[in-house]
């Protein structure tokens, strides 16, 4: 197995990505961080990065997290990170030193596919917290989209598994209950397995081990929610994208949405013990890929799955109040449904 090339070659037509987006933005900012090109103390805020590369918060966020454990980049006051050796400094990221080359820039995107990550990923961090309507109006204005984009990716969100729509045609999400919780963990034990053997054939072992190496340098606890959805999304997403079986990888997605983001609503809830087993868990994943014994692999897998579900169902049954701050403008609380 082999590693493909993680830059396009340069020409007339705008390239195809074929890697995740953060994978581009991580590694242009990298190679500018390390031949010093950004001055010393500009800001890096995940809001800045999204516009300069034209993409939403969320791959700009999990970018700078994985510069930020790799040292290249500093925090700074908790609002955002720097560039190492400098007083912090607000500025126009081009105008600093920033330079994005057309053979790696992010081709541009239609705002639909922008936004809705981020969306998806907001709804599905307060699920846990009880029911929520979805006001299109303000989806928009939040965005600064039209009433069509905004309804657009709420659609997307229907198709997806994450809202439903009412008699009265408006949107809701929620609650994630107890029940449905474990409705969603018995689909991903069940599917994910087969998702993993199919997908096998198709992994390239130098992928697999920078994943490894990512989730052995999450560092100690408690580790951000970012680099958790992240070592999640390494191993239960990336690693099962290949899987060519189109409508199995849908039905497993379909759970993974509203689970994946627990990371971030459970995140100072989650004890050491427990997230030092998933490493361990998923390690050992990893470690039988690596092996080549996609049997051991896909039983490990399976394992870690059957095994998370009591700490997390713990977790989710005796949550405290929904803290202030953790919706966006656009979902409003059901008082009285959790």
């Amino acid at each position: 197995m082999t590693m493909a090339s993680g830059v396009e070659a340069e020409t007339a037509a705008p390239a195809v990505r074929s890697e995740p987006i953060y994978l581009t933005i991580y590694q242009v900012l990298r190679d500018h961080l390390e031949r010093g090109a950004l001055e010393p103390g500009l800001i890096l805020g995940q809001a800045s990065i999204a516009r300069a590369f034209n993409v939403s918060r969320i791959p700009a966020g999990i970018a700078l997290g994985r510069l930020l454990s790799e040292g290249l980049i500093q925090t700074f006051e908790g609002r955002g990170y720097i560039v190492p050796g400098g007083e912090p400094q607000r500025g126009d990221l081009f105008a600093a030193g920033l330079n994005l080359p057309r053979s790696v820039t992010v081709p541009v995107v239609n705002r639909r596919e922008q936004i809705y990550p981020e969306v998806e990923h907001a709804v599905a961090v307060c699920l846990a917290y009880g029911r929520f309507l979805l006001n299109e109006t303000a989806l928009a204005q939040h965005y600064d989209v039209s009433r069509t984009i905004a309804h657009e990716v709420l659609t997307q969100l229907e198709r997806s598994g994450v809202i439903e729509q009412d008699s009265n045609n408006r949107w809701y999400a929620g609650p994630l209950s107890a029940k449905v919780f474990r409705h969603h963990y018995d689909m991903r034990r069940l599917l994910e397995p087969e998702a993993l053997r199919q997908a096998y054939p198709f992994l390239e072992k130098e992928g697999l081990e920078e994943r490894r190496q990512r989730l052995k340098s999450l560092g100690p606890y408690p580790q951000s929610p970012e680099k958790l959805e992240r070592a999640e999304a390494d191993l239960h997403l990336d690693s099962l994208a290949p899987c060519p079986n189109t409508v199995l990888l849908a039905a497993v997605r379909r759970s993974q949405r509203v689970l994946i983001a627990t990371h971030s609503t459970f995140a100072k809830l989650r004890t050491e013990a427990e997230i030092s087993m998933m490493i361990s868990e998923h390690t050992r994943v990893y470690d039988a890929l690596l092996a080549d014994d996609i049997d051991k692999a896909c039983a490990a897998l399976a394992d870690h799955l059957r095994r998370a579900l009591d700490p997390n169902l713990k977790i989710l049954q005796h949550l405290p109040a929904m803290p202030s701050g953790l919706t966006p403008p656009y979902l409003i609380q059901v008082k009285g449904e959790r």
